[in-house]
């Protein structure tokens, strides 16, 4: 596998360099280049290569079919980072599958998508959400996947920003110019059921749900099929790894304590899985974050898994 994390190619890294400069080693994180502070994007939101990217969608939970999907547009042009713009990730982002949401789109569909959103080789993208930060983190792991590295996850979202009396807009926001996306190389960071039951018993990989405890259980919360967890995983709920007065992540000892409770970083390999393939991006990016060298995520995750029962399953 190529070098993970390189500074970005074509002379579009000035911003990279700009960051990663301002971010102090003593922070913790192997990777802090991969969050943003509401400072640092304060300070730059005139530079003609940002594109900023709210990516928010709101899951209504429905028994019927586990939760109804509603766009976060109507949040965005109630207020809104100036200059962002509005991604729906379900439709732009997601390829289309008879029963499954949010699965990776296709190299041609993303690029085609980034493009359109102003994205090229000279961008630094931030992301963010008004809700959770897995819908952002969600945008990054695709960009990683398609081997673009100058993206971050702003850390705290719309939330600390709008708390901290930033500007805000309102209204729908015009598109950027079109820019040429260049798919370098796809890195294969999403994973099939195959992947998964591999990793069954292997000493080498650790699997890591990213649903609630009681998800992760059985015993109780939305389910996606049947209940409980992948056989053999941990559970290191996304909604842990957040600071639940600020929305931002915790420092990084308090997030590699989580990880190392279930001994994530023993292991080679680390696969994060929740319902469909979103929270379990939040996980995925603070391991990067800490510095593990191998992640994947599994795309369709229990929204698959429960619905096989040729898969094993455990509860409790």
């Amino acid at each position: 596998m190529p070098t993970p994390y390189p500074s970005p190619a074509g002379g579009g890294g000035e911003l990279w360099d700009e960051m990663e400069a301002s971010m102090s080693e003593a922070q913790g994180f192997a990777h802090p280049e991969f969050l943003a502070e509401t400072d640092w994007l304060a300070a730059h939101l005139g530079d003609p290569n940002l594109i900023v990217l709210d990516g928010t969608v709101h899951l209504i939970p429905d028994p019927k079919i586990t939760y109804t999907v509603k766009s976060g547009r109507e949040d965005f042009e109630k207020g809104h980072i100036p200059g962002a713009q509005f991604v729906d990730l379900q439709a732009d982002l997601s390829a289309p599958h008879p029963k499954l949401r949010f699965m990776l789109p296709s190299a041609e569909a993303f690029a085609a998508a980034m493009g359109r959103f102003g994205v090229g080789e000279k961008s630094r993208v931030i992301l963010y959400s008004t809700t959770t930060p897995q819908w952002a983190t969600r945008i990054w792991w695709m960009l990683r996947n398609y081997g673009f590295d100058n993206a971050a996850v702003l850390n705290g979202g719309f939330q600390k920003w709008a708390r901290e009396g930033r500007p805000v807009e309102t209204g729908p926001a015009p598109r950027h110019v079109p820019a040429r996306f260049v798919v370098r190389e796809d890195r294969r960071l999403m994973v099939g059921k195959e992947a998964v039951q591999g990793a069954i018993g292997d000493s080498a990989t650790c699997t890591i749900n990213a649903l609630s405890a009681e998800q992760h259980a059985g015993s109780g919360g939305n389910v996606y099929g049947r209940p409980g967890r992948i056989a053999k995983s941990a559970n290191v709920p996304a909604a842990s790894l957040l600071d639940p007065q600020t929305g931002a992540f915790l420092p990084p000892s308090a997030l590699r304590a989580k990880f190392d409770a279930v001994g994530a970083f023993d292991k080679k390999r680390v696969i994060t899985y929740c319902g469909g393939g979103i929270a379990a991006s939040a996980d995925a990016l603070a391991l990067v974050l800490l510095g593990h060298p191998d992640v994947r995520l599994y795309d369709a995750s229990m929204s698959e898994w429960a619905n096989d029962p040729a898969l094993p399953m455990e509860r409790g």
